[in-house]
């Protein structure tokens, strides 16, 4: 069954920075080279209602597909090396078809 990885979340970084940019242009080529992941999309919020700012979505084909992305030496590198040092807040969120 087909699965849609979501993440919302807001950067230590300006917005409108360079890091931001390049954050976000980083997270791009490293995520979307992953083996598995379709339809990778990064989207700014837009509602005062929240202060996380962006998204990730991305979707996998199956359960083993997106194991396999969350244990892929690239996510896990990202994770480390990027998420944990300049995201400051998020929520995920994985969803299924109904």
């Amino acid at each position: 069954m087909a699965i849609e990885h979501t993440v919302v979340f807001r950067l230590i970084h300006p917005a409108g920075s360079s890091q931001e940019t390049e954050f976000l242009d980083s997270a791009r080529r490293t995520l979307t080279a992953i083996p598995g992941v379709t339809d990778f999309v990064i989207k700014q919020q837009c509602s005062p209602k929240s202060d996380l700012a962006w998204q990730f979505s991305m979707r996998f084909a199956d359960q083993s597909a997106y194991d396999a992305y969350n244990a892929h030496p690239a996510h896990v590198a990202f994770v480390e090396q990027r998420w944990q040092t300049e995201v400051a807040a998020f929520q995920e969120y994985d969803f299924v078809p109904r």
